[in-house]
């Protein structure tokens, strides 16, 4: 028998604290005070018989048994969410609403093409497209705040609970305007990347271990105009009105390069290659819009690999 003690509340609770990292945070979000999140807290923890979260300097962080109750309340919470949005949508005529997390190397390669296609099949699902560095969107489609994920495939240990689904594979491209003075320099380009702003990606981002790596055996120690960004907008600025190098996956920039807006440093950066493909939750069966959506990202995916 499931415990009667634990309340819609205490998962709404426990997953909004385990989203924010902080019963502060969650408490503001949830619009409800400090002391009563920390008693929704230890109510279900009673009821658990274990703690699920605690103490970690100043903040809090999620126990081993908080980390596999996770996966079940999110499912809990998600599976609920997906049943009041096929009995509220089917009594006012508009379709499931899909969620779908897009990082940057698909959002402008990708997702157009995917987006047209889906539309045409006239749904009436409500999209929501966001983006963000792959962790945060993870985290959300862990929590059941998205559907699906579509991006480069995350390390080992950030995919338990997820299945992956492999579309094609992309390496790392150093990015840089038309003019910019490396296209043209004679000698090892990498003894003269010091000289320049380099973007680099986020040390939260899934390239970044990539990039470190591949800079390293190429003797680049230390980059002292480092600007680490996720904003593929910034970084696309910035590159065309100064001497910038942008180190970043080729589908955010491909688009630019075929324009002529970008070029790309004569750097072989094969070893960078990852996979790039769809990861959903596996404990969640796919709702119809989302399964026509992900058929749709697989045609778009089909052109990039025939490319």
């Amino acid at each position: 028998m499931i415990d009667s003690r634990i309340k819609f509340r205490h998962l709404q609770t426990f997953l909004e604290v385990a989203r924010q990292k902080s019963v502060m945070k969650a408490a503001s979000i949830l619009n409800i005070s400090q002391p009563a999140v920390t008693k929704t807290i230890r109510e279900m923890e009673e009821a658990l018989g274990v703690s699920v979260f605690e103490r970690d300097g100043r903040g809090i962080r999620i126990t081993r048994y908080g980390e596999v109750f996770l996966r079940y309340a999110g499912a809990a919470i998600t599976a609920l969410r997906q049943g009041i949005d096929s009995v509220t949508n089917e009594q006012s005529g508009e379709g499931i609403p899909v969620r779908i997390g897009a990082l940057p190397t698909v959002s402008t390669r990708i997702m157009p093409e995917a987006i047209s296609l889906f539309l045409q099949e006239k749904t009436q699902s409500r999209l929501k497209i966001v983006t963000g560095e792959n962790a945060v969107l993870l985290e959300q489609l862990r929590l059941g705040d998205l559907d699906l994920v579509v991006g480069r495939l995350a390390a080992p240990e950030k995919m338990t609970g997820f299945a992956f689904e492999h579309l094609y594979s992309e390496q790392v491209v150093f990015a840089v305007s038309a003019r910019h003075p490396l296209m043209h320099a004679h000698g090892d380009i990498f003894a003269r990347l010091a000289e320049f702003p380099v973007l680099m990606p986020t040390r939260a981002s899934v390239i970044r271990p990539f990039v470190d790596r591949f800079l390293i055996a190429n003797g680049v120690a230390k980059l002292p105009q480092q600007i680490e960004t996720v904003s593929d907008a910034f970084g696309r600025a910035f590159v065309r009105s100064k001497n910038a190098v942008w180190i970043i996956s080729l589908g955010v920039v491909a688009r630019d390069v075929e324009d002529g807006a970008l070029a790309l440093l004569p750097i072989d950066t094969t070893e960078t290659k990852g996979p790039v493909g769809l990861t959903t939750r596996a404990d969640i069966t796919p709702s119809l819009p989302l399964l026509i959506l992900m058929q749709t990202i697989r045609e778009a995916a089909n052109s990039v690999r025939a490319g």
